[in-house]
């Protein structure tokens, strides 16, 4: 039942992501947007990252007839997300890929207490750092403008930031629920994002701040 679970979930995941990216690649083709085209880009990453997943689960479970899902498919599909993640920075102008202050300096500490330090926890911690400074960038962006759509692009990158959070501590607990309801928070995430970003593809936009 939790293999089914965790298949549908990120098959579900892949279907959000690919829709999310077909619109943001019908408003690049329609507005030349840079910024539309880095989403696409950044979207589609986060689909087939979860698309990995779900079919890689598939293929090993009912037709290699694996016992047990290999991990490394889990960490491909997260690496792929990260992809897509770091374009939603890039989107905000992100200067540098750890940016100086002392706040994110912060955030970046977990990557040196992680048990064992592994790939997956390491692609883990890269993910929540690019999404928080989505988050907190969009946040601001909304403080200057007071649109109401850069709300829905604030709650969706932190939804996604809360879903690699809990996805991080998942691998720690790994008998726990916590990996569910991360994906299940990831795909909210992506929800959120879906209502701003269906109402760009005839026009240009800048990420969070104009949406």
């Amino acid at each position: 039942m939790e293999f089914v679970l965790e298949t549908a979930l990120n098959l579900l995941g892949f279907l959000v992501g690919l829709v999310l990216g077909i619109f943001a690649y019908i408003g690049f083709k329609n507005t030349g947007s840079p910024t539309l085209f880095r989403l696409n880009i950044a979207f589609f990453s986060i689909g087939i990252g979860f698309g990995v997943v779900g079919f890689g689960y598939l293929t090993e479970s009912f037709i290699l007839n694996y016992v047990k899902v290999d991990m490394w498919i889990q960490t491909l599909g997260i690496g792929i997300q990260t992809i897509g993640y770091f374009f939603i920075a890039f989107s905000h102008g992100i200067k540098s890929f750890f940016p100086k202050s002392r706040y994110f300096k912060s955030i970046a500490v977990p990557l040196f207490i992680i048990p064992g330090n592994s790939i997956e926890h390491i692609i883990r911690s890269i993910s929540f750092i690019l999404l928080v400074y989505g988050t907190i960038e969009t946040i601001m962006s909304y403080m200057e403008n007071r649109k109401k759509s850069t709300i829905f692009v604030a709650a969706g990158l932190g939804l996604l930031a809360m879903g690699e959070f809990l996805g991080w501590y998942s691998v720690v607990f790994p008998q726990s629920v916590l990996y569910f309801i991360s994906i299940s928070t990831k795909i909210a995430g992506l929800g959120a994002l879906f209502i701003p970003i269906s109402q760009v593809p005839l026009r240009g936009v800048r990420f969070g701040s104009n949406i």
